[in-house]
């Protein structure tokens, strides 16, 4: 039976050969996470939603007139999940998949206070969404710097799993930068194995001091429960996302112009590029900013501004940037290197994209 992925949030009902390197700061481990959890329980709520969904009403149940079905009728389902509080004046980080869709949103504080809240933005390629309640003086977390975080940190998960209320879990961080998995659009995932369920979803990944370093956002798992593979969206990006919903409800991206594959080694042998990283262009925007620079099919784009990129870190690099931003590119055509000045445009929205193999990725 294959694992599958599952948004956590919504619950419906060898040996070494050498000594390795000291633990940092062992000797500063604490015998307890208590203080931290102190902080920052108070800045995680739950989240319960309302939508209304239309359900058909099927046949005739008294088949008194043939082909006859009845009307589809209007359903209320209600839902749960978590947030974190990142203002004193009321601004809520959670995912999108947890408010999508509702009609009423209603927040439960650690101290049993339940408000009303109301949707600023969401950004469905993030899963990242703001909501507001109207109070002063809240306790709210301290946001991090995801760019920090290493294999091997200690996180703890705090969030609302299966409805049961606020509860706390520890574990390690597992990878960062996980992407490829389907999830999201734009994937630079915190993997933990703290344990995450089904209404986890929107809630708090800390480290040890208690800063924000991620918002738990899915799992991995056959059974449905926490398997111990756990995805958190990195709080770096969340801060980007949630300042453009903040400021204007929306997100506003920029765009390249062009289809892109990650470079293989196969791929760079037949077009003879003498490197084993980078972004192989498959397709130009017709009237992009890549096809009025010159960009070409088959051209290896290798470093972004001076660094190094793949894939992955090319789409979300021009992901984060605002439209009209000038880069620099450093590109490989063949044996030969060229450079490119393209002043970027703004993506458009999901109605007007020009469709493209679905293995490719676009920036």
């Amino acid at each position: 039976m294959g694992a599958s992925m599952i948004q956590a949030g919504r619950a419906p009902e060898a040996a070494a050969t050498a000594a390795a390197p000291a633990v940092r700061e062992s000797a500063n481990m604490p015998a307890t996470f208590a203080p931290v959890v102190k902080t920052v329980l108070p800045a995680v709520v739950n989240i319960s939603s309302t939508r209304m969904i239309r359900t058909s009403g099927g046949d005739n149940p008294f088949g008194l007139f043939p082909g006859f079905r009845m009307p589809d009728r209007p359903q209320r389902q209600e839902g749960e999940g978590s947030g974190v509080i990142v203002s004193p004046d009321g601004y809520i980080v959670t995912n999108n998949h947890v408010v999508d869709g509702a009609t009423e949103l209603t927040v439960s504080m650690s101290d049993r206070r339940e408000m009303k809240a109301r949707l600023i933005g969401a950004d469905a390629k993030t899963d990242v969404a703001l909501i507001k309640v109207d109070a002063k003086d809240l306790q709210h977390v301290t946001l991090g710097n995801s760019a920090n975080v290493e294999v091997g940190d200690i996180a703890l998960a705090i969030g609302n799993p299966f409805g049961l209320g606020q509860t706390v879990t520890m574990g390690i961080v597992s990878a960062t930068g996980r992407s490829g998995l389907g999830i999201e659009d734009y994937e630079d995932f915190i993997q933990t194995d703290a344990s995450i369920n089904p209404g986890n979803s929107g809630g708090a990944l800390v480290n040890t001091k208690g800063e924000l370093i991620g918002i738990n956002t899915a799992i991995l798992s056959r059974s449905g429960g926490n398997q111990g593979v756990g995805f958190a969206v990195p709080v770096d990006m969340v801060r980007q996302v949630m300042t453009q919903l903040k400021e204007k409800g929306t997100v506003t991206r920029a765009r390249l112009g062009v289809y892109f594959e990650e470079l293989t080694p196969e791929v760079a042998s037949e077009l003879g590029v003498k490197t084993s990283k980078g972004a192989r262009v498959s397709m130009i925007v017709p009237d992009g900013p890549a096809a009025k620079s010159g960009l070409q099919n088959d051209d290896v784009i290798v470093a972004l501004n001076g660094k190094e990129i793949d894939g992955r870190s090319l789409r979300l690099a021009v992901g984060s940037m605002a439209p009209g931003t000038t880069v620099d590119l450093k590109v490989l055509r063949g044996s030969t290197e060229r450079k490119y000045s393209i002043t970027l445009d703004t993506m458009p929205t999901d109605n007007q994209r020009v469709d493209s193999p679905r293995r490719n990725r676009r920036g």
